[in-house]
């Protein structure tokens, strides 16, 4: 999958705006996408350990800073990959106003880091005009590198395609069958949430 026309896109979303939001990266609103930070950290086992992140296709970094709200000093050290280096940019910014030091950023769309939990959201939806199939063999293949490197879980979200229509620029998942895919090659606990206002689903694999 050619990553240089979604990279441009998105570069041209960071260095036209005037304000860094939600809408940099595709959401409609902020509420909407806390509502997804919010389903994906259910992969997150706390208890009383503390645990490493890696974000695949970080954004600005606003998860992180979601993810402190909820669990504050549990986060040990975090890892944000994107292909935008304008993002990357902005995460730095981002961390610094919070007060976040522990951690590390990747111009990069393969992870490389070993972490206990990997977050997803949002990465897999745009396809710009590249055809289906080519989309899910990276999406399959991106699942595969991250399972490789989360040590306790991770989840991802996804277009759902139980929709009655569909953006021909964006990619559309079939959650039976991507909850089939983690079952059968990454854990046998798996959750499929498909139940939330929003087109599209969540999965959570913890191992």
């Amino acid at each position: 999958m050619q990553l240089s026309k979604i990279k441009k896109l998105y570069r041209e979303n960071i260095l036209n705006t005037r304000e860094i939001n939600s809408q940099v990266v595709g959401w409609m609103s902020q509420s909407e996408q806390y509502l997804r930070f919010e389903l994906l950290n259910r992969v997150f086992q706390t208890d009383s350990t503390r645990f490493t992140i890696n974000d695949y296709g970080c954004g600005y970094g606003e998860h992180l800073s979601q993810i402190l709200s909820a669990h504050g000093n549990a986060v040990e050290y975090y890892n944000g990959y994107d292909i935008v280096d304008e993002m990357l940019k902005c995460c730095e910014v981002n961390f610094k106003k919070i007060g976040f030091d522990n951690y590390s950023l990747y111009p990069n769309d393969t992870i490389s880091t070993y972490a206990d939990y990997t977050v997803v959201s949002g990465t897999f939806n745009v396809k710009l005009d590249e055809k289906d199939d080519t989309c899910l063999d990276f999406v399959i293949s991106a699942l595969e590198n991250i399972n490789s490197f989360s040590q306790k879980g991770f989840a991802f979200n996804m277009l759902s395609t139980y929709v009655d229509w569909k953006a021909q620029n964006l990619f559309y998942g079939d959650p039976c069958y991507f909850f089939k895919l983690c079952k059968e090659k990454f854990s046998t606990r798996v959750t499929l949430i498909h139940d939330y206002p929003l087109y599209e689903w969540t999965i959570i694999v913890n191992k």
